[in-house]
């Protein structure tokens, strides 16, 4: 969920997938490369995500990755199972013993 909601935002290559996450939660995720990749080529085998090679801001080769039309619907899914499931945590740990 964090790679296609990362990717939902603009095409990325893998680095800049992984820099991403770690900004944008602060430090609470990082990101091991070789899991990355083999997360990617999962996502990308599942159609949720495609790619193309482009030149990256610094002039070199890299895989772009960008979300498809059935990753954002993916994406939908899991971003509304993640909100329920959390709601429902969040109430257990709140609830009055």
């Amino acid at each position: 969920m964090l790679i296609l909601k990362t990717v939902s935002l603009e095409p990325m290559h893998g680095f800049g997938i992984s820099r991403r996450v770690e900004q944008i939660s602060r430090g609470v995720f990082k990101v091991n490369p070789g899991s990355l990749l083999t997360a990617l080529q999962r996502l990308e085998r599942a159609g949720w995500l495609d790619s193309e090679w482009r030149q990256t801001e610094n002039s070199r080769r890299a895989k772009f990755y960008f979300l498809t039309r059935a990753g954002k619907k993916h994406l939908d899914l899991e971003k509304a199972d993640w909100i329920r499931r959390a709601s429902a945590i969040s109430r257990l740990l709140n609830a009055e013993s």
